[in-house]
Parts: C-alpha cells; structure tokens; sequence
C-alpha cells in the first residue's frame, strides 16, 4: 500500500548534519540522566514488597500515611494507583518470614482508614532482585550481540555496525526518557526496550533491503553516489515506514491511555522507541554508511563478481552433467 508516491527522492542526508547533532546532544543528556539520576527500580529489581489496596472511595493518602506512623509500616511508601481509589504501599525489605501473611498484616494495620480489600502482595527478595537486574542486562547485550552478528552476515560488517548504533541510539534515548520522567524501571521496562529492538532493526533491514536492490538495480556504478541512492531507497520505503510506525504508535498510545498501571511503564517505553526507532534508522543508521567508508563502485564490482562465479559453477555443472568434463 503507497501512502503517497514521491516524484522525486527526497533529500534526506542533505538534513543529516543538524538532525545528527540533535541526536548527539540527546544522547549525551540520556547517558548523563541514566548514569547521574539512575533508575526508579521497581519491586523486581529492588526487591521488597509491594501491597495494592482498593477502596470503596477516594482515599486521602496523607491520612493513610498519618494512620501507619506508628505500625510497624511507618517507612511504607503510599502512592495512588491508577485511580484516585487504589493506593500501593511500598516497603523496601521484603518479609523473611515465609509464615507470615503479609495481607493480613496490612490489612490490620489499615483498619479505620476506611472500607478497603487487599488486591495484590508481591514479594522479591533483594538476592533476587540483583540476579533480575543481572539477567536483564545480560539478555540486552545478547540480543544487540545476535543482531550485529545477523547484518553482518546478510550484509557486511558496515551495515552490522551501522545497524548496533542506530539500536544503542534507541535503547539509550528510551531509558533516558524512562530516568527523567522517574517512570518505575521494572520487567515490563525491560521487556519495551528488548520489544524496542526487534521493531527498530526491521525498520533498519527494510532500508538496508532496499539500498542493496537499488545499488543492483542502478547502471551508473561510478557517478551514483551513496547519498542519492540512500535518498532514493528511504523514499520509497517512506510509505511503509509511516504506516508501519503510526499503526504502532496508536495501538500502544491506548495501551498508555487506558491499558492502567501496571503496563505504564510498558507503553511509555514503547511510545518513545516506537517513534525513535523509525528516527533512527533514516538519521542514524543510513547515514553511518557513509561515514563507514561503505562504496558503491566496489559492491556492485562483488555483486558483478558473485554473479559471473554462480554462472561459472552452473556452466561447469551443466558440462559435468552433458559427460564434456
């Protein structure tokens, strides 16, 4: 499906050095947000207890807080939940004592606070937490690792390195935006970003797809520069890039709207890779061709070279086959 046909490539890398240096600049602030603010860490990597209460009615959560200062829940954190009548309590140790019903604690520590049920109990231990935060990093390193090694092989080892630095571009932006919006970093933010992955580098494959057609499509090996035929490749693969992306972005912009809590920080991820991912892989990834030294002239010498080899085994079998050799 064309969303619109283009009578003319669109230059695209005659806008990259600005665009490039808004990439840069946020990039650097996303590293500073992640590495000096850090994480609001959810129970699964942090560890504790998380307790969902839900009332009949709005609840003033200063006067729950008032009511737990002298429980044994005084350093509890209390926050609403979706809705001003759900309320999550937040205790940073989790219960050693497997025995110990925690609902029926909180339950009796609440009492005259109005009418409420217990929803949910989550517990982590902090050993736990540490192993998650572990296994997280190391699944995001893997799949980056797979990738680069996926494009290079399809590929070339450019269009790999090109590929992992428009991804790392993505990732960072994204937990970035998660730091300073002090969204809480827990598995369902792990599972956007690795989400965020998989749908920026299919974006990215579509070009790389369509700049390999055009350089074997293209007559003019010498005069057809990298800039125009990435021009030309980008446009018209903009169609499908704008309603893969917007088709994407709604869907997961009514998950944010009304998807609730517990898959806020899952939306919120996604919304901002969603829209970076497409980003990068005209801005970013294309552009890192060029600067890789990646050289029409010779790649369409491999691809002439790759072609007379096929013909030479086919001419040599069909000789072997005739009893001639």
């Amino acid at each position: 499906m064309e969303f619109f046909k283009a009578q003319k490539a669109f230059n695209f890398m005659g806008w990259v050095k600005p665009i490039f240096t808004f990439s840069f600049l946020i990039t650097i602030i996303a590293f500073y947000l992640i590495f000096q603010k850090g994480f609001v860490y959810g129970i699964d990597f942090a560890g504790g207890t998380v307790v969902q209460v839900k009332y009949d009615k709005p609840v003033q959560i200063e006067q729950v807080r008032k009511h737990l200062s002298d429980t044994q829940f005084s350093s509890a954190g209390i926050q609403e939940f979706g809705s001003p009548e759900e309320i999550v309590l937040r205790l940073q140790n989790s219960t050693s004592d497997v025995t110990k019903d925690t609902a029926l604690s909180v339950s009796e520590a609440l009492k005259g606070t109005g009418n409420f049920e217990i929803r949910r109990v989550d517990i982590v231990g902090p050993k736990v937490g540490k192993e998650l935060q572990t296994q997280g990093i190391i699944a995001l390193l893997v799949s980056v690792l797979g990738i680069l090694l996926y494009v290079a092989f399809r590929f070339e080892w450019r269009f790999g390195v090109a590929a992992i630095i428009s991804l790392v571009h993505d990732v960072v932006i994204t937990a970035g935006m998660v730091s300073l919006f002090e969204v809480e970093f827990d598995l369902t933010v792990l599972a956007a970003l690795l989400t965020i992955l998989g749908f920026s580098i299919n974006d990215t494959i579509v070009i790389f797809d369509r700049i390999r057609e055009t350089i074997t499509d293209s007559k003019e090996s010498i005069n057809y520069n990298l800039s125009a035929l990435i021009n030309e490749s980008v446009t018209n693969t903009l169609s499908r890039t704008i309603l893969t992306v917007a088709t994407v972005f709604f869907v997961i912009l009514t998950l944010f709207l009304f998807g609730g809590e517990i898959i806020h920080g899952f939306s919120f991820a996604m919304l901002i890779g969603v829209i970076f991912g497409a980003y990068s892989s005209i801005f970013v990834a294309s552009p890192f061709l060029i600067w890789l030294g990646y050289d029409v002239a010779k790649a369409k010498a491999a691809q002439a070279q790759r072609l007379r080899n096929t013909m030479e085994k086919e001419k040599m079998r069909a000789q072997f086959e005739q009893g001639i050799v």
